[in-house]
Parts: structure tokens; C-alpha cells; sequence
């Protein structure tokens, strides 16, 4: 509720004065007389109107206070916005071969790259996103949709040993490229993530690439993996034992892909990077969403007018009837 003439509100600084006014008449209504003493009053029964002699003066405040609050102009209000986005398609393809298992990354690379997808998926509420798993070969995990809560638990589910191993990036992209080509949406992005090379799969990364440059679709390329040897986790009759593995990425493919898409490469050493990458395609890849706010007023004033007018033609009737004075 707000008032749009606030001002009038001062009028009630009327209502203690005309009660002080009141008060200070009252003597000089009746008059006096000198009696012994004032006992026999005691004992003689107020009427009706004696007890109601002050309710003519309390519907003059209360009509003064309605009047007060209607010349204010109480109006509520209902505000609302329209919001008109243009969201983005995003399709994240991560390799989940053996070698992601490696534990340079907390507590390995695969479950750093779930965790940091899943922070980068929750800061994009108004983007369809899908999710597309590779190693030997590849396959969609999840289509493109709104519904990221789906796409979080599918994620979740990803571990390395589902499909047969190896890198096949090309295959990873294709698939990739395949979901996401025939979006309706203003912007396509592919988000690849691997760590390794090329060495599995029937199409070349640089031909899948290709396509992508000619659907227009960025792809943003992420290279995982420590600089030098990274500790792989190997299992033996004696449990699990640890050897130092190179890491081997093809920078070089990484880098063609994502200058041939319009996109950018990112080497990604250990979790903080990693968690900056997504920060950073999250900044270059910002959805549109413009706000419309509106607010609709609704006069309130009448109703308090209303109430005001009855209180007066109410005092006015009982004045000149049940409270009239003898003159």
C-alpha cells in the first residue's frame, strides 16, 4: 500500500489537538452547584446516555481520520516482470577414457571435470544443455534439454569403462555436432574436454571441425592434465599401486579445433584452473535476458471517503435525535 499524496497525512496531527479541545470543554457544558455533599449521586443509575455522551465526538475523529487518510490517495499495488531470454545450446563432451583416472587432479580427473560441469551447468538456468561421453567411441548420455536436474544425475552416472577404451576425439565431436546441429538457438557451443590424443574412431577430429565451422557452432576446446608426469593408479594382487605416467595431450589439434570454430583452447593443470576455464567460457558465452518490469496502481481511497461520509451523516442524525440538546 503507499499513499500517492502523501502530504495530507499531516492533517492527523489534528486529531490530539481536537481531543485536547474536547477535554478543555467539557466543564463548561454544565452547570455548577454547590451541595453539601455528593454521596446521594453515587447511588443514582447512569443512563445510556450519559454513557454514550462522548460517541458523537468519537465518529467526528474517526470521520476526520478517514477524510485524512482518503485526500492521501491509498493505492495498492501489483508489480511483476516479463522476462525474454535467448538462451544458449550447450553440449559438454568429455572423454572418460582410462587415463582420466589419473590422480592429478582431486581426487581424479574425471570426477573434477563432473564436479566443475555441474557448478558450470547450475549457473546456466536459462540454456538447453546436453551431454556427450567418448573414449573408444562415443554416444549422447543425455540430449539437449532445460531440465538440468537430468542432466546432473546423468552425469553423476558417467565413470571410464562404460564404452571400450582409447580417445577418439573425432567421434566425440561428431556426435557432439550431430545433437546439436539442428538447434533453433541464437548461439550453439560444444564444450570439449579431454586428455589425451586421437587415436580411436573413424573420423577425423579436424574434418568434425570442419563441420562444426559450417554449422556455425564454437567449440571450446579444454586440455586436462599436469605439466609432466601425473601418478595413475594401477591395480595388483597387492592392491592398488601408483606409477607415474606421462600426460599427453595434442595441444596442437586442441588449439586448430578451437580456432577453426571461433572458439578458444584451454589447458586446464589441476582443479582451480580447471574450475577458471568453465568461469571464463561461462563470461565469453553470456545468454540474453532482458527484464520488463511493470507495477499497476489501484485507487484505495474510495472505500475510506465512503466510511467517512456515513460517520458524519451518522453524528449529524444522532445530534438532532437521540443526543439533541434542551436548549
Amino acid at each position: 500500500m503507499t499513499f500517492a499524496n502523501p502530504e495530507f497525512l499531516f492533517l492527523l496531527f489534528l486529531v490530539p489537538a481536537m481531543i485536547i479541545w474536547y477535554w478543555r470543554k467539557q466543564p463548561k457544558q454544565f452547570v455548577e452547584l454547590q451541595v453539601s455533599t455528593t454521596k446521594v449521586f453515587y447511588t443514582v443509575p447512569r443512563s445510556w446516555r450519559q454513557r454514550l455522551r462522548h460517541f458523537l465526538f468519537v465518529l467526528r475523529l474517526l470521520a476526520l481520520v478517514l477524510l485524512t487518510i482518503a485526500l492521501a490517495r491509498p493505492q495498492s499495488t501489483s508489480q511483476g516482470e516479463n522476462v525474454t531470454t535467448e538462451g544458449i545450446d550447450i553440449v559438454l563432451t568429455t572423454d572418460i577414457s582410462g587415463s582420466m583416472l589419473a590422480e592429478d587432479f582431486r581426487p581424479n580427473r574425471i570426477e573434477a571435470a563432473k564436479k566443475v560441469a555441474i557448478e558450470f551447468i547450475d549457473g546456466r538456468p536459462n540454456d538447453r544443455i546436453g551431454l556427450v561421453v567418448f573414449a573408444g567411441e562415443s554416444f549422447t548420455q543425455c540430449p539437449l534439454t532445460i531440465d538440468h536436474g537430468v542432466v546432473k544425475n546423468l552425469l553423476k552416472e558417467v565413470k571410464s569403462g562404460m564404452i571400450e577404451d582409447g580417445t577418439a576425439i573425432g567421434m566425440g565431436l561428431a556426435t557432439a555436432v550431430s545433437r546439436i546441429k539442428d538447434s533453433q538457438a541464437k548461439s550453439r557451443v560444444i564444450i570439449l574436454l579431454t586428455d589425451g590424443v586421437n587415436n580411436r574412431g573413424s573420423i577425423d577430429p579436424l574434418t568434425a571441425a570442419q563441420i562444426a565451422q559450417t554449422l556455425g557452432i564454437r567449440v571450446y576446446t579444454i586440455g586436462v592434465g599436469t605439466i609432466g608426469m601425473a601418478p595413475y593408479p594401477v591395480q595388483t594382487p597387492f592392491g592398488t599401486q601408483y606409477q607415474n605416467v606421462p600426460a599427453e595431450i595434442d595441444e596442437a589439434l586442441l588449439q586448430k579445433i578451437a580456432d577453426q570454430t571461433g572458439a578458444k583452447y584451454f589447458r586446464a593443470t589441476d582443479n582451480r584452473t580447471l574450475k577458471t576455464i568453465y568461469n571464463e567460457i561461462d563470461r565469453l558465452e553470456k545468454t540474453k535476458i532482458e527484464v520488463t518490469q511493470f507495477r499497476r496502481y489501484k485507487e484505495e481511497f474510495y472505500q475510506a471517503a465512503m466510511v467517512a461520509g456515513a460517520f458524519l451523516l451518522l453524528e449529524v442524525l444522532l445530534s438532532q435525535t437521540v443526543f439533541r440538546k434542551i436548549p
